[in-house]
């Protein structure tokens, strides 16, 4: 069984780090694809690439080792590292459908308003956040004592099973991580809905319905993406964990840290006209060169 999961992972992570890095690719080099709603995707590749990179590896050696322990201080690295990224993907969302929502309702002003030094601000607010947010838990978690068992319950070094293997008293801990999360969650969700809120108001006043279908059809890759970060995300993060069953929280961290960054880029890909374009190009170009 170890043998047959540690294939499927293999192959799950090796078209995740395929796909997200096409994407990258594309955008660094098709001239098509040079506008802020591609700098965010290709951002959220790297993203999920850096994100499969903290979970997968250890998960699969783990799976074909004997040894399946983990320092410390590599258990408490990784546990940063999934949260960090996790919170950079999650604001960057909400960047997202604001560009979007720049992009429908006031096309005319777009690229002023949405220029390279604004993108990239954007860019860095989602990496200070993810960074502050994740800080301060991660520090108090590394200050505990652990006097009993070390085995951890899940599939990686998630926050909620570490910290339930302290002897010290985590009730106020427990509440700070469900605090931040959920704090992070809702204020990007709000602004996803927000924007798309208003994007729908403007579509609906416009004139014909090949417009409207185009329209829309730019903001469904988005919208897959963001339902998926959110409805895994809330249900994992923002519930108290004391009240999270086990068994599910695994399931669904599992979900986020290897079937998310796997869909990503087939969701843009494939319901994306210029990326399809690109990609098409690009597979051509060597074979018009021969």
């Amino acid at each position: 069984m170890e043998l047959f999961l540690f294939s499927l992972l293999l192959v799950v992570c090796v078209f995740t780090l395929a796909g997200n890095l096409t994407i990258i690719t594309l955008v660094g080099i098709d001239r098509r694809l040079q506008s802020p709603m591609y700098f965010f995707l290709c951002n959220l590749s790297f993203l999920e690439v850096v994100f499969v990179l903290t979970i997968t590896p250890k998960m699969m050696t783990n799976l074909v080792s004997r040894n399946k322990s983990i320092s410390f201080l590599g258990c408490i690295v990784q546990c940063y590292s999934y949260f960090f990224f996790g919170t950079c993907e999650i604001i960057l969302i909400a960047v997202m459908a604001f560009d979007r929502y720049i992009a429908i309702c006031h096309p005319l002003r777009y690229t002023i308003i949405m220029n390279g030094r604004v993108c990239v601000n954007l860019m860095l607010a989602c990496w200070v956040g993810g960074f502050l947010n994740n800080f301060g838990p991660i520090v108090l978690l590394s200050q505990l004592s652990f006097c009993s068992s070390n085995v951890i319950d899940h599939f990686f070094c998630d926050y909620a099973p570490l910290v339930k293997l302290s002897c010290n008293d985590v009730d106020t801990l427990l509440t700070l991580e469900s605090t931040l999360s959920a704090l992070v969650l809702l204020s990007s969700l709000c602004v996803t809905i927000v924007s798309y809120l208003y994007i729908i108001v403007t579509v609906l006043r416009m004139q014909t319905s090949g417009s409207r279908r185009r329209t829309f059809s730019t903001c469904a890759s988005h919208l897959t993406v963001a339902s998926i970060f959110y409805g895994s995300a809330i249900f994992m993060y923002s519930l108290p964990s004391k009240g999270r069953s086990r068994d599910a929280q695994k399931a669904v961290a599992v979900l986020t840290a290897v079937v998310t960054p796997l869909l990503n880029p087939f969701i843009y890909s494939l319901r994306n006209e210029k990326v399809k374009d690109a990609f098409r190009d690009c597979w051509q170009r060597p074979k018009r060169i021969l």
